[in-house]
């Protein structure tokens, strides 16, 4: 990496970006932003009251009907030019990103940072593509036609496992729709929101458009989803929390959009490219240090495969190389913090009074001691009812189970509470479309797993939420659809009326 700027410089101010300016929160609390490969200190800021949350909406909403007044053709101009300052920073956005999550800087750089500009950029066009039914004379004495109206102040809370993404995903679409936002992000990684919102700065983003509050969730994040000026609110992270968030937001019925846990399940057939199977389930359970809703973590291979299966996923994952996630040739970072490695231990530990941990299963030494490192781990023999087929670990952890006949192995990939993502591994065309149409995910790739692209939805199905992230389909959750209707008679006394007083 280049120049990498100095955090606690760039952050001198404090880690609120309200109205347009950097500035410190007013909890009496403060945070450590902790690098997880070394457990040095990054930064450390005081957290956001309930108080700073009242003057970010309070921005939101004096900004609301100056940017909802734009015109499509505005927003889409600014979204263009904030695509043009993501593309001129990239380098210090990969370098943050990488620093506060651990992420090897090879993700940050090929996959985090390209992925929020081309979000921004599919933004930017979608904002003049506002889509409704044409304008007709459905009823035969009336036009109707359909607007599509932005709802005021969308409250947000972001995870911390992609921080940058994930404040693109709540933001853009938000605002590409004419709405302003409060976005809350992870305490543990705030630092790429927060820049986020600075280079919309940059690129001539009017001031309360973007605001992001840093706090804890219990006060920051229950006040601002319960704020009674927010109108909608878009929660990514676990399915515990999200049904807290979604008993606030329906107290003041607010708009919810829900993005929640999931245990994605990799499902392979006999007749599948058992090469190709095993350097997906690899990469797919690696990703982000398993750190990933959509990381494959069930692998259900059809009994003829499974034993090869099993060792050549084995062999593959001990050619994975842990290490300094700014080294180019790292290939798994740490785990975001040690309290989150230790309860991915657990999990393991916990497993081996009921499954094999055929490798891994360890946390290294050595020069990795003092990070919240984890080895990546294939764990086999497990039931299905056990905890790590159940239950979602979020680490570097790919379980392997499995099956008979299709219909097993259907059944087995909806059998968790989940339905974010899975893919099913075939050569069959017809095995193939059958397992789309009956898995219950919002997202089912076929020979492949994880890739995501600009232009199609992300969201899941039963306790993995609902709403969709990314595509024109997210403008359903941040436009207010309104029906116009016109009367065209200019009779005064229609003949509907005698339906209610008088005669024909």
């Amino acid at each position: 990496m280049g120049n990498r700027f100095q955090v606690k410089d760039r952050f001198a101010d404090g880690a609120q970006y309200i109205d347009g300016q950097l500035r410190s929160g007013t909890s009496g609390r403060s945070h450590t932003v902790v690098d997880p490969a070394t457990g040095d200190e990054v930064l450390t800021y005081e957290l956001a009251s309930t108080a700073d949350v009242d003057e970010a909406v309070a921005a939101a909403k004096r900004a609301f009907p100056g940017w909802s007044a734009t015109t499509p053709g505005e927003r889409s101009d600014a979204l263009h030019r904030l695509a043009a300052v993501l593309a001129e920073q990239a380098e210090d956005f990969a370098f943050a990103e990488s620093l506060q999550c651990g992420k090897p800087i090879k993700l940050s750089t090929e996959f985090d940072v390209p992925g929020t500009i081309d979000n921004t950029a599919f933004f930017a066009g979608a904002a003049r593509h506002l889509q409704g039914q044409a304008a007709a004379e459905y009823s035969g004495d009336h036009t109707s036609y359909v607007r599509r109206e932005a709802i005021g102040v969308v409250g947000s809370i972001a995870p911390w496992n992609y921080p940058l993404q994930m404040a693109a995903w709540k933001i853009l679409p938000a605002i590409a729709a004419g709405n302003t936002i409060v976005l809350k992000p992870a305490e543990l990684t705030p630092l790429t929101s927060l820049m986020f919102a600075q280079a919309a700065k940059d690129a001539g983003l009017p001031d309360g458009v973007i605001n992001i509050v840093t706090g804890a969730g219990r006060e920051a994040g229950e006040h601002l989803v319960g704020h009674p000026d927010v109108v909608m609110t878009s929660f990514t992270g676990s399915t515990g929390v999200g049904k807290r968030v979604a008993e606030i937001a329906t107290a003041t019925v607010k708009r919810l959009h829900l993005e929640l846990g999931g245990k994605a399940p990799f499902l392979v057939f006999d007749d599948a490219d058992l090469e190709a199977a095993a350097h997906g389930a690899v990469a797919a359970s690696l990703i982000n240090t398993g750190q990933d809703c959509t990381a494959a973590t069930r692998a259900y291979v059809q009994r003829p495969l499974h034993d090869a299966f099993v060792a050549r996923v084995a062999e593959l994952m001990e050619t994975v190389r842990l290490g300094d996630p700014f080294a180019p040739t790292t290939d798994l970072g740490p785990l975001v913090s040690h309290v989150h490695r230790d309860r991915v231990a657990g999990f393991v530990e916990r497993a081996r009074a009921y499954a094999t941990v055929v490798t891994g299963g360890e946390i290294p030494g050595g020069e990795l001691a003092e990070g919240a490192y984890y080895r990546p781990t294939l764990i086999s023999g497990a039931a299905q009812d056990s905890e790590v087929v159940q239950s979602e670990i979020f680490g570097p952890v790919l379980v392997v189970l499995p099956f008979d006949t299709d219909d097993e192995g259907i059944a087995l990939a909806n059998d968790t509470p989940y339905g974010l993502a899975a893919s099913a591994w075939s050569r069959d065309v017809y095995r193939a479309n059958r397992a789309t149409r009956e898995i219950k995910a919002g997202c089912v790739w076929v020979n492949d797993h994880i890739p995501i692209i600009s232009e199609m939805p992300h969201g899941g199905y039963k306790a993995s939420g609902f709403g969709k992230d990314m595509s024109a389909y997210s403008f359903e959750e941040y436009t207010q659809v309104k029906h116009v209707m016109y009367d065209n008679t200019a009779v005064a006394a229609k003949d509907w009326h005698r339906t209610i007083f008088g005669d024909r």
